[in-house]
């Protein structure tokens, strides 16, 4: 079943999170353990992507998006993942981004696609957000150049940022705000 897009490409559409996806994302999720670990670890079982996608939902300071491609052999099939957290109002106007791609999707562009579709909409109507922001562990050298290719530019450095696999890790801060897509 094909459901609506927040926004489309030429190769994937945007939309929100929804509890029936629990069962693809979960076997996507497994079948791309080897390309997440140590930096990620999306929620692998389904009490844990019924909490993840909850959140996602019914919080009002988070967005989330599934990346799904419309072309090629399996039109809907779930690419990968962006959120949009900590979103703050007011003076601010400004989220903080995470995402990940599935393993049949890495090194495709979809992603790619996929953040420019997020970054858009995000600074579009009804979210009207001004800055988006990205931590990323220096050595998640995929994750470093989908936000170089969106035009994010490195902003700083923030030592024993997240805890992540059993350790506090340092990321690199990367931005764009929405005079970007003035240009």
């Amino acid at each position: 079943m094909r459901r609506a897009y927040l926004a489309e490409g030429p190769r994937v559409g945007i939309r929100p999170f929804t509890y029936e996806d629990g069962a693809e994302f979960i076997d996507r999720v497994r079948e791309s353990k080897d390309l997440h670990h140590p930096w990620l670890a999306p929620p692998a079982s389904p009490d844990a992507y019924a909490s993840y996608a909850g959140r996602l939902i019914e919080d009002p300071t988070k967005a989330g998006f599934l990346v799904c491609e419309t072309q090629g052999d399996e039109p809907g099939a779930i690419a990968g993942f962006i959120n949009i957290n900590n979103i703050v109002q007011g003076g601010f106007l400004c989220g903080a981004l995470g995402y990940g791609a599935f393993a049949h999707a890495a090194g495709r562009g979809l992603m790619s696609e996929g953040l420019a579709l997020v970054v858009r909409y995000a600074f579009g109507p009804p979210l009207r957000l001004h800055r988006l922001e990205i931590n990323v562990q220096p050595g998640n050298t995929a994750s470093v150049a989908l936000a170089r290719r969106c035009g994010f530019r490195l902003e700083g450095f923030s030592p024993d940022f997240l805890y992540i696999d059993g350790a506090w890790r340092d990321h690199e801060r990367w931005a764009i705000t929405s005079e970007i897509l003035k240009r």
